[in-house]
């Protein structure tokens, strides 16, 4: 065989060929990204409709039918889902698998423009924005202050802290939560408008009237040529006061007449806290193609530059930081990979009683590894749960070529042969079943390439992980061991069958056997309990996207005491634990740990 005898013929080049391939490996790992799950590239985008004081009726019937009516021109479009409240409309467009989203994004900023045409006057233009579940939010910028008032928190968060977090790759700034907004109210006085005769309409009139900037060009004053704008926007709030609702008769009428001004909030429809007080904070949303642990480094690090940009007496902290769930998900699967590794070295070493072909047969599992670590990269996928699980479940394939491959050296060394001779003709004789059985095992997972949407986007990176170490795994298995094994077990080796090895192979061969020679009984049987046990259990097997996680919740009992309203157990996580005692008091809080199931 070409492969078996070249890599004999230029071992050195074989070893330098696998340090190029665990160097190459080890760049990939640096630059790969990390996170929970892959990309799950949902084609959806999301447009949202602002028009404040319309019920829900008024939405859907003069904003909705019109965005609905014109979507579904749009090329690739699957659905359209929508949902109107009080002030605004949330429309949900589905797109077909392997829609070119940025055409599609360019169709639908296209028909928004040409549906507001037949909308009521005053729309203003939708939000417009692409979605996928790797969107996610990875912690929260929380600012604390024992002297600062929440608008002012606010006011730090929107104006000194977000132009600096928006600047980090990878990461999505969407505006503070928790704060209140200021807001100039004008509250107008029902009385004074009955008795004046006047409605809110003429009330907002003057307002606007008063607040008007007029950009009316320029003027020719000797030779000079100055820009002379119209500016009459109000400077001090209680200038307000005097802006004349009505002129022209005795007495005139001031809008201090008819409402009362002040400098204030708008109404508090949801408000943050932490330790039990009032607070602001920024969510640290990662985008889709980022990677959870880089933009988590990329925030902590850039705290202290957060902080120099707001007051002293303000503290900008990270919490409620999900990066521990990757890092743990990733060392579990590593760990129960290198236990898979030593078990399997142990097992070889139980069986053929040699520390040298055990060797042998464990390096293949980290080289085949790496190698399906440099074809993920190549392919653009990243480490995650999917990838690798693919590899940890690989890892007990991965020694079967090997294995084989080792067993059968054994075998013609221990008729005679010398090491080289027994070597090649024990890999030539076993490299085509061995390839046999690894393409068995990779047509397992091709149909997970004609699957579609996020079924595809989860099964594929395990297919990959699998495909890659096990093609990898046979090249090493034809290539790299049998140059190690004529360096390592020498020309004098003598192979010795393990009593262990030799006794379940005999056994084993006598079931063989005997099953062969009752092959019309045993074949029909194995086929009938095989469906019976899965016609059997499957009734019994749930239907969920991904198994449940114990991500560190608690069950969390409030019990009604001294008047509290609360009683309900609720899963919450351990780091809103003091907020909720501080709240509610500590004496009205029992707790109850356990898995939340």
């Amino acid at each position: 065989m070409f492969v078996v005898t070249s890599s004999l013929r230029r071992p050195v080049t074989v070893v330098m060929i696998i340090i190029a391939i665990a160097l190459t490996a080890w760049v990939a790992l640096q630059r790969m990204p990390r996170d929970v799950f892959p990309s799950l590239k949902i084609p959806t985008i999301y447009v949202a409709q602002p028009y404040g004081g319309m019920d829900p009726a008024q939405m859907e019937g003069f904003l909705t039918y019109y965005y609905e009516y014109h979507f579904l021109y749009i090329t690739g479009i699957e659905h359209v889902e929508s949902k109107s409240i009080q002030g605004a409309s949330l429309m949900k467009l589905q797109f077909h698998p392997g829609t070119d989203m940025s055409q599609a994004m360019s169709e639908v900023i296209g028909y928004v423009n040409r549906a507001r045409a037949f909308m009521p006057p005053g729309t203003v233009p939708p939000f417009a924005m692409r979605f996928d579940a790797g969107s996610v939010p990875v912690g929260q910028l929380v600012f604390a202050s024992e002297t600062k008032t929440v608008a002012q928190l606010q006011d730090a968060a929107l104006n000194m802290v977000r132009p600096l977090f928006a600047t980090l790759p990878g990461v999505s700034a969407p505006p503070p939560f928790g704060g209140s907004a200021r807001t100039i109210l004008i509250n107008l006085k029902p009385d004074r408008l009955r008795s004046y005769g006047m409605s809110p309409d003429e009330i907002a009139a003057s307002v606007t009237a008063a607040n008007m900037i007029s950009p009316s060009g320029n003027l020719v004053v000797g030779d000079s040529y100055p820009q002379v704008p119209v500016n009459s926007t109000v400077k001090n709030i209680k200038d307000l006061e005097t802006v004349p609702v009505r002129t022209g008769q005795y007495p005139a009428v001031f809008l201090r007449d008819v409402a009362d001004i002040s400098d204030g909030s708008d109404l508090v429809t949801s408000y943050a806290l932490v330790n039990g007080k009032r607070t602001v904070y920024i969510p640290v949303t990662k985008r889709a193609d980022a990677s959870t642990l880089t933009v988590v480094d990329l925030v902590k690090n850039s705290l202290p530059k957060f902080q120099a940009a707001v007051p002293g007496d303000v503290k900008v902290s990270y919490e409620f930081d999900q990066s521990p769930l990757v890092v743990r998900a990733i060392n579990d699967l590593i760990k129960e990979g290198l236990m898979g590794a030593a078990l399997t070295g142990l097992m070889v070493l139980l069986f053929l009683r040699d520390i040298r072909s055990t060797l042998i047969v464990v390096i293949n599992i980290p080289l085949a590894l790496l190698t399906s670590v440099i074809g993920l990269w190549v392919c653009g996928q990243t480490i995650n749960l999917m990838t690798l699980g693919g590899l940890a479940l690989a890892v007990g394939i991965l020694v079967d070529e090997a294995t084989v491959a080792i067993e059968n050296i054994h075998h013609e060394l221990a008729s005679g042969q010398s090491t080289a001779r027994a070597v090649r003709k024990a890999i030539v004789d076993t490299a085509g079943p061995r390839l046999l059985a690894m393409l068995c095992v990779v047509a397992v997972f091709i149909p997970s390439f004609f699957m579609e949407g996020a079924g595809k986007a989860l099964f594929v990176p395990i297919s990959l992980a699998v495909g890659f170490s096990m093609v990898a795994s046979w090249l090493l298995s034809n290539s790299l061991l049998p140059v190690l094994c004529i360096w390592m077990l020498g020309k004098g080796y003598v192979a010795k069958e393990g009593f262990i090895f030799g006794l379940i192979k005999k056994t084993y061969g006598g079931i063989v056997w005997a099953a062969v020679k009752a092959r019309l009984i045993v074949a029909p049987a194995a086929i009938a309990g095989v469906v019976l046990a899965g016609m059997s259990f499957y009734p019994f097997l749930g239907t969920e996207i991904f198994p449940k996680v114990d991500n560190g919740q608690i069950k969390l009992r409030i019990r009604a005491t001294a008047g509290t309203k609360l009683d309900k157990t609720e899963a919450i996580s351990l780091k809103t634990l003091d907020i909720m005692q501080d709240v509610l008091g500590r004496d009205n809080v029992s707790l109850t740990m356990g898995l939340v199931g």
